[in-house]
């Protein structure tokens, strides 16, 4: 990213430091009053997600495309989703717009690929070279002969494939190169659905949970839960008691939670 485009994304982001999500409550207020004509509220709930865009279009920045062009599409996703949205069903604004975020962006990168620039830096340069006498596709072959990472010429060979081709041709057996864009999302109706699904497993779990001792919750919670999960060291040192004795609560625990699991399944069945 150029410099003069950095600033203006670090601009565009502090603009939005302040930003909060909205509860699901207020996000159908707001809904509500914007399909009634407040045009304040519709700017409210639009501007709530704009995190989220940006978000998103992280994911499509290794295609060498300036990433604020990627964000304002995005943001035009978003207001296509929020035309669409719905507030009779239980699914939140920022769900139902992936699916439109996603596919505005594609769209532009298809339609911006072709102008791509290579060769900003040697080891580009080099690649594109070594690439274009040999017609190489093992990218750790790319890498050992132009000097850049695996990883770098991984992500550059569909690039330097596809320069004269189009995104819907096929030139390997890998499948089209707009197959290789970030992942397919799926279907408003999808999300939704699975978003469904998701609240179910969270309330089963917590009822379950809710039904352990505090010393098994705590265990649990410490070593399933937890982005950064104890050792039976630390807690055992924690409780007061052995390591061993820390992974026979946490063994016991788990029985709890699978059989009451189960039990809550054949209910929901």
């Amino acid at each position: 990213m150029r410099a003069n485009e950095g600033h203006a994304m670090n601009a565009y982001r502090g603009s939005l430091a302040g930003v909060v999500p909205l509860s699901r409550e207020a996000e159908r207020e707001l809904a509500r009053r914007w399909r009634a004509g407040d045009r304040k509220a519709g700017e409210k709930l639009v501007t709530a997600c704009l995190p989220f865009v940006i978000a998103i279009a992280l994911e499509y920045r290794r295609w060498g495309i300036p990433l604020e062009d990627i964000v304002q599409q995005g943001n035009l996703g978003l207001l296509r989703a929020a035309t669409k949205f719905d507030v009779g069903k239980d699914c939140r604004l920022a769900t139902y717009a992936a699916y439109w975020i996603r596919a505005e962006i594609r769209d532009y990168v298809v339609r911006a690929y072709r102008v791509v620039r290579l060769g900003t830096t040697k080891a580009e340069r080099r690649a594109l070279r070594f690439y274009r006498k040999t017609r190489e596709s093992d990218p750790t072959a790319l890498a050992a002969a132009s000097g850049m990472t695996p990883e770098k010429a991984e992500w550059l060979l569909p690039i330097l494939a596809g320069r004269e081709t189009s995104l819907e041709a096929r030139p390997d057996d890998r499948g089209a190169l707009i197959d290789r864009l970030a992942g397919s999302a799926p279907s408003p109706e999808e999300d939704a659905s699975a978003e469904e699904r998701r609240g179910r497993a969270r309330l089963a779990v917590g009822e379950a949970l809710q039904e352990l001792t505090d010393r098994e919750r705590m265990i649990v919670r410490e070593r399933l839960m937890s982005d950064e999960p104890r050792t039976l060291q630390e807690l055992g040192a924690k409780l007061g008691v052995s390591k061993e004795r820390v992974r026979q609560i946490e063994e016991r625990a788990c029985g709890k939670l699978r059989a009451r699991l189960e039990e809550l399944r054949d209910v929901a069945a």
